[in-house]
């Protein structure tokens, strides 16, 4: 297992992220996963002893019910504490209440306890905003980040879901006050939506931020069980949630030439498209998810693969994205000032 720093920081993170979204099988969690304490249990005990230290939960994950789970098997487990780098996120709507949803001071605090509460810790290595909050102006939600790290509660902060614009405002900000600043990203990248390719990884390197792409097998869609000629089982999460959005067309011709290389490498598409996003420049760590030991096990020894640059150049090019503007005009005037 490779470790890489988290952004600017001295953390270390493994490059493979476990994620929870599959423990708990609450309300429309139960779509993505149902797995219950024994099976959780398993599933993190094969998750350290293949030296990953990084897990990736959040409050709204089946409502609260993924976050108990993880604390408690952290405790059966007797895992060292230390050696784990724990992330939740805040933002969703945990409860009826007016104030129980957003990025509100009010909000950013009392979630962040009962996320404890529920995880059996005294603190997060990092606590990630969940989402857009338009109601809730930047400058608050960036002090209550900032306070609610003072309180040692929270290590480190970073972002999910935001457009470019607003993540570089939200740094701005902080950097003006001399708060806390977000440290890493944590967005959806896969071979069938490399938007973040745009705006957001040009952001991360500028601003040397931490990259954790969310679903890279676009919601199982790349996992090698769709294909053209192959319906589905209807036991897939694709059937029952149909999440993230994706041009199922153009994903097919992706998967057309990832399972012909995953020959080459006697490898599964699911790995193939595993080992294309570890191999993107500025990715820390990848965040998997897994309902049973054996798809964990296929997922985790992805990272054995090194895709050839022969074999890069096949999936970038039938995954390519298109060219927008104003991407294509500033791709046209730097010719004018050429390196050398």
């Amino acid at each position: 297992m490779k470790y890489n720093f988290l952004g600017n920081t001295g953390l270390l993170v493994s490059e493979i992220c476990f994620g929870t979204m599959t423990f708990g099988g609450k309300g429309i969690w139960e779509a993505i996963g149902n797995i219950q304490q024994g099976e959780v249990n398993s599933l993190i005990k094969e998750v350290v002893d293949s030296a990953i230290n990084f897990i990736d939960t959040a409050n709204v994950y089946s409502f609260g019910e993924s976050e108990k789970l993880l604390g408690q098997s952290i405790k059966d487990l007797g895992l060292n504490r230390h050696e784990l780098v724990i992330a939740t996120k805040v933002r969703g709507k945990m409860g009826e209440g007016k104030n129980n949803v957003g990025l509100s001071r009010y909000h950013i605090f009392q979630s962040v306890n009962e996320s404890l509460q529920r995880l059996q810790l005294d603190h997060v290595d990092i606590l990630y905003v969940h989402g857009v909050d338009s109601m809730t102006p930047v400058e608050e939600t960036m002090r209550a980040l900032n306070d609610i790290i003072q309180t040692g509660k929270v290590r480190y902060i970073a972002v999910c879901n935001w457009p470019a614009w607003l993540v570089m405002k939200a740094i701005g900000i902080a950097e003006r006050n001399g708060w806390n600043k977000f440290v890493g990203l944590q967005y959806y990248y896969s071979l069938a939506g490399r938007d973040i390719e745009r705006e957001l990884l040009p952001l991360a390197e500028d601003q040397k931020l931490a990259v954790m792409p969310w679903s890279p097998l676009a919601g199982g869609f790349l996992s090698g069980k769709f294909t053209r000629n192959r319906e589905s089982s209807g036991e897939n999460r694709r059937d029952k949630f149909d999440f993230p959005p994706i041009n199922k067309d153009n994903a097919y011709n992706i998967i057309d030439v990832i399972l012909e290389i995953g020959k080459q490498y006697n490898a599964s598409a699911a790995q193939i498209a595993l080992a294309w996003v570890r191999q993107q420049k500025n990715i820390t760590s990848t965040i998997i998810g897994a309902k049973s030991l054996t798809q964990l096990r296929d997922n985790i020894s992805s990272i054995d693969i090194c895709l050839s640059i022969v074999d890069l150049e096949k999936i970038n090019t039938v995954s390519a994205l298109g060219k927008e503007y104003p991407g294509w005009m500033v791709e046209r005037q730097a010719q004018d000032r050429p390196l050398s």
